[in-house]
């Protein structure tokens, strides 16, 4: 079995195409949209974030709040969510929240079975027919905050730190291989180291026996074992030795 691999999202305009399209292209895509705006913002793993309650963003006049305290399901670690950034697109979320479930507890309830939340599977299928549609091979449900998270990391100027406490990570090193940025970084620094570069010329001769040959090599690759064998090469014309800068 395939092993499907989910990466941020780092180009904005391909970001945008996503975010429309699970607006435009579904029945219940004001839900779906805001499910991923807010998982953009919070970062928050897909099985928090579909079990957020209205009440946990929502005040009782119905005005947002500014942060939201939460418990990861996975880790039992305690979260406070800053809403800033999500105030629009919540404002006009919870008008169509109060329109169509004014009920439900659920801050994204199930569109078959409004007394649950939307389950992760059916997020899934979301996004995968989002994928199908524009083409982009990458997607799940840890889109969201994957994205939310590299995006932090650049304009932070690559404060690493601070997208590991948002990620409530217990090392650097899990939020960089979370990213996929543990490999980029080996890489950068494997850039800087300077190897040693082998420049050959070609080495030209005639009738020389396979014994001279082998001593040849042995000179190109090592010219002080060589000389201290006292390896005689005869019948060479030109005889080029490889040099090794360093």
């Amino acid at each position: 079995m395939v092993v499907q691999k989910v990466l941020p999202i780092k180009d904005t305009n391909t970001l945008h195409e996503i975010e429309d399209c699970l607006r435009d292209n579904f029945k219940f895509g004001l839900r779906n949209y805001t499910i991923f705006k807010l998982g953009l913002v919070t970062m928050l793993r897909v099985s928090d974030l579909l079990a957020l309650r209205r009440s946990e963003i929502f005040k009782d006049d119905g005005t947002i709040k500014l942060n939201a305290y939460t418990v990861d399901q996975k880790t039992g670690k305690h979260n406070i969510l800053y809403l800033k950034p999500a105030i629009y697109d919540l404002s006009q979320y919870i008008k169509w929240l109060n329109d169509h479930y004014p009920d439900s507890e659920w801050l994204f309830p199930s569109s078959q079975h409004p007394e649950n939340h939307i389950s992760i599977k059916q997020y899934y299928k979301v996004i995968r027919r989002v994928s199908d549609l524009l083409e982009i091979d990458y997607l799940g449900t840890h889109t969201m905050r994957k994205t939310g998270a590299y995006r932090v990391y650049v304009q932070s100027n690559y404060d690493i730190a601070l997208v590991m406490s948002l990620l409530n990570h217990s090392s650097q090193a899990m939020t960089l291989r979370y990213l996929g940025l543990d490999q980029v970084s080996r890489e950068q620094k494997l850039d800087k180291i300077h190897y040693p570069k082998k420049y050959c010329q070609k080495i030209q001769f005639k009738h020389i026996t396979k014994l001279a040959l082998f001593q040849v090599c042995e000179i190109s690759i090592c010219p002080k074992i060589a000389i201290r064998k006292g390896v005689r090469v005869k019948n060479m014309l030109i005889l080029t030795m490889s040099v090794l800068l360093y």
